[in-house]
């Protein structure tokens, strides 16, 4: 089989480029680095029987020019950047594992949640440009949780919460009654959260239903010292909506991973003092890029 992997993360992780040759003779890494453009993708993937699939779109056309594809391996835990009908028709079978990198999403938003409440990395810049302002911030303990999307990631994000006695509300489109019974959490509408809670965060997909979810008229019902963390996808969060909050202090800070359009480019959002910016590496870990990559090659390992 040929197989071509289109994420730079797992082309040049050592482990993975030594497993995946091990199983498979004809392999093709993006160890450059690319960013597909459609075309760019299609004729990466025209001689691939299978494909392990970062963040690329692949839609109905791509699939419509790539007759060979047996198979899609998502390396992530999002599939909202792959046509699952289209594949269906197409009898291209995806291989997928919820939640492998659950735990390295979760730690990255509690660092990100205390970092911003104790003023570590505002006063982190500010002493860098010579400002010497001792303002310590609050903890997280005893805090208000609001978390928007109880899969996976939200499900950890509550299991790391545990030592801080946080009160933890809670919001999905499924019923998960159970679940909130015994983990001690509220359910509550988004209202509520947005009023009541000091951190809130987004841990759904990216739907005509969420696009925008974030905007200047949920901001506006946020407590002046509320916490914003987006690891989920971008355009959940209108960029332009949360950039004017911040700069006229209607919310404390934010920390958003996962952008409108990617690589980031607005500098005037990236350079917002009290957000806290990253290039996507939500589940970007070491050890979640392992998982995720020996997932992906096991997934195509099934059907040979």
């Amino acid at each position: 089989m040929n197989i071509a992997v289109t994420s730079p993360s797992f082309s040049k992780h050592p482990e993975l480029i030594k497993y995946i040759n091990g199983v498979f003779s004809q392999v093709k890494l993006n160890t450059e680095g690319i960013r597909f453009s459609k075309e760019e993708l299609i004729n990466f993937l025209k001689d691939a029987d299978a494909a392990i699939i970062g963040l690329d779109q692949v839609d109905d056309e791509v699939l419509l020019a790539l007759p060979n594809l047996r198979m899609i391996a998502k390396y992530g835990v999002g599939l909202d950047n792959i046509d699952l009908e289209a594949c269906k028709e197409r009898g291209v079978e995806i291989g997928w594992t919820g939640g492998v990198n659950k735990l390295s999403v979760a730690e990255m938003v509690i660092g990100n949640s205390i970092s911003l409440l104790r003023n570590i990395y505002v006063s982190s810049n500010q002493l860098s440009n010579g400002d010497w302002i001792k303002n310590g911030g609050q903890q997280l303990s005893n805090k208000v949780v609001g978390i928007i999307g109880v899969g996976h990631i939200g499900k950890e994000v509550i299991r790391l919460l545990k030592p801080f006695n946080c009160r933890i509300l809670v919001n999905d489109v499924v019923s998960q009654d159970d679940f909130y019974f015994k983990e001690n959490v509220t359910e509550a509408s988004k209202d509520e959260i947005y009023k009541n809670a000091d951190v809130i965060t987004i841990h759904t997909p990216f739907t005509s239903g969420t696009k925008n979810l974030i905007n200047k008229e949920t901001l506006s019902l946020m407590k002046p010292t509320a916490i914003v963390i987006n690891t989920a996808r971008g355009g959940i969060v209108d960029e332009k909506s949360l950039a004017e909050a911040l700069v006229n202090h209607k919310i404390g800070g934010a920390s958003i991973d996962v952008y409108e359009e990617e690589p980031a480019k607005n500098k005037a959002l990236l350079s917002i003092p009290n957000l806290i910016c990253t290039p996507h590496i939500g589940g970007n870990s070491y050890e979640a890029v392992l998982a995720m990559g020996m997932s992906a090659i096991n997934s195509i390992k099934k059907i040979i």
